[in-house]
């Protein structure tokens, strides 16, 4: 299933906390009012919400987050030299929303968190987002622009009347500014992809994604893969679409994820029927959280795409090289 392409401005959940069904689909632009999420009585303890910002450059990568939980909140900052394979990791977590302002909406306003050690500011505009970050050794000041005509993929799927899964994946965003690791600036010419989430959601969530965005025969492509097997259809929602100068394409089935649990740095495949993906990847950046309630275990390895994927009226893309991320995630939270 393709789902339903929504079109119109709704809401995520009614007044009284429940999810109003009429939310349920996908969007090209954002339109859906998710400003309850997080808010009252209703769903409490389930609310995630989160924004993710990945950043590659030709010199580094960066990874930004900030997400509140109910009960607490996190923020990172992590930056690769892709020279050395060198990270510098910076990472908090406090409780319930202390520190923490997140948007109700998409592109409403102003997400910050701050903390003793690390402060992130995403600062949405029309032309674009501005993503501040610092710690004792790293700051970021970096903006994602907005291109004419750009759309980015949101769904909405739902587990019950309770529980709802709202993100936005914007996986082609240009970016300017500078990365300064150790009073060392570097250029930060290159793109971004965001991860936004207003979601009420089951307290296990395991999820493959990925993301790639570059150029091919002058045509500028941004691929958002979404999760492997059962798991990556919501709902009948799949999560994988991609854009070429900047018009989505839907991709209605699952992927089929093929990768080594053993041996993370072999090629994974992503494969379905207007998809055939191979990543080759140079980093694994692992990462393990136990903190009780609060569980994660991450392996994120940045690499290369080859192979291609067919638009809405079957043209063909072969995709050569493009740069980006697959990843393997298992949460308890």
């Amino acid at each position: 299933m393709i789902g339903r392409e929504i079109t119109e401005p709704v809401r995520l959940v009614r007044p009284d906390g429940r999810l109003d069904p009429a939310s349920t689909g996908w969007t090209r632009r954002q339109l859906h009012d998710t400003d309850r999420i997080g808010r009252g009585a209703y769903g409490w303890g389930r609310n995630k919400r989160w924004e993710y910002w990945g950043i590659i450059t030709p010199t580094h990568i960066v990874a930004l987050t900030m997400a509140g939980l109910d009960f607490a909140n996190v923020r990172q900052l992590w930056v690769l030299d892709r020279a050395t394979l060198t990270a510098i990791d910076s990472f908090e977590i406090g409780p319930l929303g202390r520190g923490l302002q997140l948007t109700g909406t998409h592109g409403a306003g102003v997400n910050e968190s701050r903390g003793r050690g690390l402060s992130l500011r995403f600062e949405d505009g029309e032309a674009g987002t501005a993503l501040s970050a610092q710690s004792d050794r790293v700051r970021v000041e970096v903006t994602a622009w907005i291109r004419s005509g750009h759309e980015a993929l949101g769904i909405a799927s739902p587990h019950s009347r309770r529980l709802v899964d709202y993100t936005v994946k914007d996986v082609d965003r240009p970016t300017t500014g500078t990365i300064t690791v150790d009073g060392a600036v570097h250029d930060a010419t290159g793109f971004a992809v965001l991860d936004h989430a207003r979601s009420r959601g089951l307290y296990r969530t395991d999820w493959n994604w990925g993301a790639a965005v570059g150029e091919v025969g002058g045509r500028r492509i941004g691929i958002n893969l979404g999760g492997g097997g059962p798991r990556g259809l919501l709902n009948g929602l799949s999560h994988t679409g991609f854009t070429v100068d900047g018009r989505l394409h839907k991709i209605p089935g699952a992927l089929e994820w093929e990768f080594d649990r053993a041996d993370w740095m072999r090629p994974w495949r992503m494969i379905t029927d207007r998809v055939d993906l191979r990543f080759t990847p140079f980093y694994d950046r692992y990462a393990h959280v136990n903190l009780l309630v609060v569980r994660s275990t991450t392996h994120q390895c940045f690499g290369s795409f080859t192979g291609r994927v067919q638009t809405d009226d079957g043209e063909w893309i072969i995709v050569d090289g493009l740069e980006g991320w697959a990843e393997d995630v298992h949460n308890r939270w």
